[in-house]
């Protein structure tokens, strides 16, 4: 797994937030992570994802970073089946995904988005 640079992005969590951003736009505000995941490959062919703890892990992160929220699934939408996590992008997730998306053209190899304030 490549280092972090503080304040910075994993280049699969630019992909979650790029996806999820998509998702959004298309007006699917909530996503579950399995549904994400299909949304990826369909979009970039993504082959980041090795695992599901892999993708859960980043979204993990990403929820801590603030980028991200989370809740459970209502029990009465089931229907027989597991309760699914259900993610939102943030006013700031979607902020971030924007700038990701603007740099992405442009952007030098291994320079990842930044997300917070932190030395150069």
């Amino acid at each position: 797994m490549p280092r972090r640079k503080p304040g910075t992005l994993l280049p699969l969590e630019t992909e979650i937030l790029d996806a999820a951003l998509s998702m959004l736009s298309s007006g699917q505000a909530a996503f579950h992570g399995f549904g994400l995941a299909q949304t990826m490959r369909e979009q970039s062919g993504s082959r980041s994802l090795t695992g599901h703890g892999t993708l859960y892990k980043a979204l993990s992160r990403l929820e801590e970073f603030g980028l991200l929220t989370s809740r459970w699934e209502d029990t009465d939408a089931v229907e027989g089946r597991p309760r699914r996590r259900l993610y939102e992008l943030t006013g700031k997730g979607a902020q971030v995904a924007e700038q990701a998306r603007a740099a992405a053209p442009g952007q030098a190899p291994g320079r990842l988005p930044r997300i917070a304030p932190g030395p150069a």
